[in-house]
């Protein structure tokens, strides 16, 4: 089992467990199954029920090809839509508990799933997969090709239900939020800011304070703070958790 250390930008260290190769190729097999799926239910509407092929056969090859091409053209881009959709899950993925992320602490972006999804050619369509086996086993963080080149890695959430349980705050039931603008953060973001503030908190390190309350201010928009640099930051977390329970 892979332990991956993550550094976020505020040289806090976070460590997962990287996804084992198992779960990602049973992510990967029932990503597959739900994709043969569609394939046969779609040509069983389009071409069984409906009879595109008698509706498109005055057509020329090449316009009766894109028009077939656009009824499968989500099981191509099945991956990209789901991780985009799901905040780094597919179906698959999901159901096996593992997430993409960032090695840099941050939430993986469109641009990293589209890379992501591009290496595929290469990772798992080119030789049936072994490329990217062969990267998982021999990386030190359990990384395919696309993973290397989107700075991103395979976690697992098992024993975790979820990640933004390590961001859960004491609130009390006449508890009333300061800042509405803090549902700006993803649970990812909850999680460095508290990680930051416990570690900058018990170590007395004001100057690291000074920086994620000024940092906070900026992603968030806030142009009134209320409170000291640690009631502040505290208020912040627990404005999250109030936002992010109620939904």
């Amino acid at each position: 089992m892979v332990e991956l250390q993550i550094n976020t930008t505020q040289n806090v260290n976070i460590n997962f467990t990287a996804a084992s190769v198992g779960d990602r190729i049973l992510a990967y097999i029932i990503d597959l199954i739900i994709k043969i799926a569609y394939i046969v239910v779609i040509y069983q509407l389009t071409f069984n029920l409906f009879e595109i092929d008698e509706m498109i056969e005055d057509m020329d090859h090449w316009s009766q090809i894109a028009i077939q091409a656009c009824f499968y053209l989500p099981v191509v881009l099945y991956s990209l839509i789901f991780e985009t959709i799901l905040d780094g899950q597919t179906l698959g993925k999901r159901i096996m508990k593992i997430k993409v992320v960032k090695i840099d602490g941050y939430q993986a972006s469109l641009a990293d799933f589209v890379i992501r999804w591009f290496f595929r050619i290469v990772d798992i369509n080119m030789m049936s997969g072994i490329v990217a086996l062969i990267s998982i086993v021999t990386s030190k963080k359990s990384q395919r090709l696309g993973d290397m080149t989107a700075g991103t890695s395979v976690i697992s959430l098992k024993n975790n239900v979820n990640i933004s349980h390590t961001i859960l705050e004491d609130l009390e039931d006449t508890y009333t939020p300061t800042y509405p603008s803090v549902i700006k953060l993803s649970d990812n973001d909850a999680r460095i800011i508290k990680d930051t503030f416990i570690t900058a908190k018990a170590a007395k390190d004001y100057t690291t304070l000074i920086k994620l309350r000024k940092k906070i201010i900026e992603v968030i928009d806030i142009k009134e703070v209320q409170g000291n640099d640690i009631e502040f930051i505290d208020t912040i977390l627990k404005d999250y958790n109030y936002y992010t329970q109620s939904m």
